[in-house]
């Protein structure tokens, strides 16, 4: 089939590298470059066993600092926006128990797919991306934080996921480079199976496979809209002209909302903006870390990419806003020298921000909906876990297209 993926962040480039695997004749269009939206500055770690939703009945507790605190992780600003107050309604209408429940079921089978689906990957075309496997720590400053996690232990664990609860020595035996941290900390989960890889690294080698396995790519190209026939989409309308195709994938992140509409599907798709910052490290053994480490208190994770260090943090639900403040970029910083004081000198920030698509629940929205055209499928919402949930979202979008192929083929 000709199927034109709509997106070329790391889900769109996901879904393109499976359908060509399974022999589609395959086109991308996006509006910028490989991994310019969310994808290129993220937080780098492959959390294929770690997956608390953002969705928890914790958050109720929290409600009051993440509209009054201008210093808080979670943010949210009222806007004038029916989609921002309609999500955020789902939202808190899916901070309980058994939601959260449900949702890290779905999210550790869909991870689990991811990981083996990504390194076939890797064995097939030797990516340069930072590659490593050195787990995480998550760590916890207090002891009812640290109750907290155990709990979703037990939960990931009756679901496959290997970790255990470790004392803040352990922690120091397992990242030496958290040694003047030791006291900041109650414990932490350790999950030794989880990995890191530069996401916009990926990005690159993905589209120079894709285009050397024949794919066609249309990048800097603004998509318009798209020409409907008979309950089907004909075309993608394009500001270079009109794409055709048999099949089409909607992969555009927190923009699928807004094409999403014009096919009639609503998409309850919100950015949660989040920042990076990416420093070079010291070299010397013990100060920067090897280990990926998630800060839960204050919401920042540590990736170690090569001989770089990759810090990101934050979830704000204030629209599109794509502008970078200095006291988020500042809040970084300060997390780096106050968790890993002798990582590095903090020369060169690198500042970045990008707006993860986010669902309510934290379930990415895979496949066909109701109200869309039939061979329009939809591969978006993953929030923070789009780079974990790539590889694993695509093949179930490969796996739909096979029906909207035996549909075409009946028309």
């Amino acid at each position: 089939m000709r199927v034109c993926v709509l997106g070329a962040g790391i889900v769109g480039l996901a879904t393109a590298w499976q359908l060509n695997r399974d022999g589609h004749e395959v086109s991308v269009i996006d509006r910028a470059a490989p991994g310019a939206g969310a994808s290129g500055g993220n937080g780098a770690q492959l959390s294929y066993s770690y997956v608390q939703p953002l969705a928890d009945p914790a958050i109720w507790k929290q409600l009051p600092k993440l509209l009054l605190s201008p210093s808080s992780p979670l943010k949210l600003r009222p806007q004038l926006d029916p989609l921002q107050w309609r999500w955020g309604m789902a939202f808190l209408a899916a901070c309980n128990a058994e939601t959260s429940r449900d949702t890290t079921a779905r999210l550790l089978a869909m991870a689990a797919q991811s990981r083996a689906a990504f390194e076939e990957m890797r064995a097939d075309i030797s990516p340069d991306c930072d590659f490593s496997a050195t787990g995480k720590l998550v760590l916890y400053a207090s002891a009812s934080s640290l109750e907290g996690a155990r709990r979703q232990l037990e939960l990931q664990r009756t679901l496959g996921s290997e970790q255990r609860l470790v004392t803040p020595d352990e922690c120091v035996a397992l990242e030496p480079a958290l040694a003047s941290y030791r006291g900041q900390m109650a414990g932490a989960i350790h999950t030794p199976s989880e990995c890191a890889a530069d996401c916009l690294k990926v990005c690159t080698e993905l589209l120079n496979a894709l285009r050397a396995r024949g794919a066609r790519f249309m990048l800097d190209t603004e998509i318009h809209g798209f020409d409907v026939r008979g309950g089907r989409v004909a075309a993608v309308q394009t500001a270079a002209g009109d794409v055709e195709g048999d099949a089409f994938v909607m992969a555009l992140g927190s923009a699928s909302h807004r094409l999403g509409r014009r096919l009639g599907a609503y998409l309850p798709v919100y950015p949660l903006k989040g920042y990076s910052i990416t420093v070079d490290v010291d070299p010397t053994p013990g100060a920067a870390p090897q280990v990926n480490v998630t800060d839960s208190a204050r919401k920042v994770v540590f990736a170690r990419i090569g001989s770089r260090l990759r810090v990101a943090g934050m979830a704000e639900l204030v629209g599109h806003d794509a502008s970078i403040p200095a006291t988020r970029i500042e809040t970084l910083a300060e997390a780096t020298r106050a968790v890993f004081p002798d990582a590095s000198r903090l020369d060169e920030l690198h500042p970045w921000t990008g707006m993860r698509p986010a669902t309510p629940t934290g379930v990415p929205i895979v496949g066909r909906l109701g109200a869309a055209p039939d061979n329009m499928l939809f591969n978006t919402g993953h929030g923070a876990l789009g780079f974990t949930l790539a590889f694993g979202s695509a093949q179930r979008v490969a796996r739909e297209l096979d029906g909207v192929a035996v549909g075409a083929g009946a028309r």
